[in-house]
C-alpha cells in the first residue's frame, strides 16, 4: 500500500486535482485492461467534483464508454429522491457525460427488503468483476464523515465486521435508518482509495486518524491493497500535526 496526504489551500484545486486524479486512473485503466471502474461517494462534497467531471477537458478526456460507474453506499430512498447519491451523480454529472445507460450500476434504495436490494447488487458486480474474491475497482471515491464513518459504515453498525459479503444492508441507529453499503473487504481490494475530504468540522477526527491516536473510527479498516490517498482542503487539514503537514504534498 502507497500512502498520500495532499492539501488544497484553494477550492478550485482542491476539486480540479480530484477530477485530474480520476481521469488519469481512467486513462491508465483503460490502457492497462480495457475499462474503467468507479465506485463514486455520496454526500455533499462530491456535486462541485461531478460538474467539474462533466465539463471540459475532463469531460472529453475520459473515455465514458469504457467506464463502469458503481457507488460505495446508499440511503433507502427512490432514485429520483433528494436525498439519493444516485441523484445527485445523475443531475451533476452522469446525465451530462456519453456514458452508456448499461454502464450505471445504481443501488436499488427504493427496494422493499434492502438486504435482498444487496444481494443483487453484489451479484450485478460480480457479473462485471467475475465471480472471484472480491472486485478490484481501478478508482473508489470515498468520503468522511465528522463521526470517522466512510461509505455508510458508521460507528457501531452491525456491518463493520462483515467479512465475506461484497454489499450490505444495515441499521445506521445513529440516523435511525437503513442504509445499502459496500464493505472493507471491498474498499479494501481496490487498486486506488482516494479520501476527498472537506470542511473544518472533519479535522479534529482526521489529524486523529491520520496521526493513529485515534479511538477506533471506522475509517481506519481502510487500508486498501493498493493507493490511499488522503485529498483535503485547508479546513479538512486545519488540525494536522506537524509529521503529518511535514509529509504531505500542499497545492
Amino acid at each position: 500500500m502507497t500512502e498520500a496526504v495532499i492539501v488544497a489551500r484553494e477550492e478550485p484545486v482542491f476539486y480540479r486535482r480530484a477530477a485530474e486524479m480520476i481521469a488519469e486512473s481512467a486513462e491508465a485503466a483503460i490502457a492497462a485492461r480495457g475499462k474503467f471502474t468507479l465506485a463514486l461517494s455520496g454526500g455533499s462534497t462530491p456535486t462541485k467534483l461531478f460538474g467539474l467531471l462533466a465539463s471540459d477537458p475532463f469531460r472529453s478526456r475520459i473515455a465514458w464508454d469504457k467506464t463502469f460507474v458503481f457507488w460505495g453506499d446508499e440511503r433507502c430512498v427512490s432514485p429520483d429522491h433528494k436525498d439519493s447519491n444516485y441523484k445527485s451523480a445523475y443531475d451533476a454529472l452522469l446525465s451530462k457525460v456519453p456514458l452508456p445507460e448499461a454502464n450505471i450500476f445504481r443501488m436499488k434504495g427504493e427496494s422493499g427488503s434492502p438486504v435482498e436490494a444487496a444481494a443483487e447488487y453484489e451479484a450485478r458486480m460480480r457479473g462485471v468483476f467475475g465471480a472471484g474474491s472480491f472486485p478490484k475497482f481501478d478508482f473508489m471515491l470515498q468520503g468522511m464523515g465528522d463521526d470517522g464513518h466512510t461509505a455508510s459504515l458508521f460507528p457501531g453498525s452491525t456491518g463493520l465486521g462483515e467479512t465475506q459479503k461484497w454489499v450490505v444492508a444495515h441499521r445506521v441507529d445513529k440516523l435511525k435508518a437503513l442504509r445499502l453499503t459496500l464493505t472493507f473487504p471491498v474498499i479494501n481490494a481496490a487498486r486506488r482509495v482516494v479520501f476527498f475530504v472537506g470542511g473544518v468540522s472533519k479535522a479534529e477526527v482526521l489529524s486523529k486518524v491520520l496521526s493513529g491516536l485515534s479511538v477506533g473510527y471506522p475509517v481506519e479498516r481502510v487500508k486498501p491493497h493498493g493507493d490511499l490517498i488522503w485529498l483535503l482542503d485547508a479546513g479538512a487539514a486545519s488540525k494536522l500535526g506537524a509529521n503529518i503537514r511535514q509529509g504531505a504534498t500542499y497545492l
